[in-house]
């Protein structure tokens, strides 16, 4: 398992722009990675994840809204998301497994990441 710390969340206001990052303790050429987001009251749920190779992939409801990348040289992932709304609030958790592949976008995609950080909270206000 590796270690991961996210940061970078906070309180904005709709049209805003937030990039969160995951510090992992491994290197993340190393490892598919994800962002997970957990609404109030909600499941958690795969939001965009990346392959150790740098090949991302996005759920359909946030494609062209977040931009996933990795910086190589310091071992942290990033959650770009532009244009914030208010169904973007949730507790943001990154996600690491064993694997540099990634599995193809499916229900089941939390399953497949044994390592998990803590999350942060971004809270959107319209």
């Amino acid at each position: 398992e590796v270690d991961l710390v996210e940061s970078g969340g906070g309180s904005v206001q709709a049209g805003g722009n937030l990039t969160l990052s995951c510090q992992a303790s491994g290197l993340i050429s190393l490892l598919c990675m994800g962002w997970f987001r957990q609404a109030p009251g909600k499941e958690r749920e795969a939001v965009a994840t990346m392959t150790g190779s740098g090949i991302p992939q996005y759920d359909d409801s946030v494609r062209g809204h977040v931009s996933i990348f990795k910086d190589y040289t310091k071992n942290i992932l990033y959650l770009r998301i532009n244009s914030l709304k208010p169904e973007d609030t949730g507790l943001y958790h990154c996600a690491a497994a064993q694997y540099r592949t990634c599995p193809s976008w499916s229900v089941n995609l939390r399953s497949y990441f044994d390592s998990w950080g803590q999350g942060t909270q971004v809270t959107v206000s319209s």
